[in-house]
């Protein structure tokens, strides 16, 4: 009598659910929790801040891993802003980051845009690009409103 292979994790519910496992995974340092945020998919993207574009698991894990390789990440998500459908969603978010370096503590701010797609699994990511931010904080840069008369 042959087992049916067992199901992954159910994590996913939403596309802000799978986020928030993916920050919580980087903040604790668990690979195997950030890896399970990913879409199963050969063509994953990931663009961290000055390196070329990884695509495919193999890529990634392998990124992350040497992210991962100096402990956990001090980041915390300082802003959301999303753009959702019943299938998709497109998240920028506004990164605080804490890098320990030999002179101590620096903050900095990176800006990411993370990609979910529904899949049968649940909500997984399909992109992550950072882009590093400034020194210090910075407001979004809005269109104004418009203002009907």
């Amino acid at each position: 009598m042959s087992k049916a292979p067992p199901k992954p994790a159910a994590i996913g519910g939403s596309a802000d659910e799978t986020e928030a496992s993916f920050y919580e995974a980087l903040q604790s340092g668990d690979i195997e929790r950030l890896m399970a945020c990913w879409a199963d998919e050969d063509d994953v993207v990931c663009i961290h801040p000055g390196s070329p574009r990884l695509v495919g698991l193999g890529a990634v894990r392998a990124a992350f891993e040497m992210v991962l390789s100096h402990g956990a990440v001090r980041i915390q998500v300082e802003s959301l802003r999303k753009i959702e459908s019943m299938t998709s969603a497109v998240h920028s978010v506004r990164e605080r980051l804490d890098i320990l370096t030999s002179e101590g503590s620096v903050e900095a701010f990176a800006i990411a845009t993370n990609v979910y797609f529904k899949t049968t699994q649940g909500w997984r990511m399909v992109a992550h690009h950072v882009s590093a931010g400034g020194a210090h904080d910075s407001e979004d840069i809005s269109d104004p409103p418009h203002v009907l008369h």
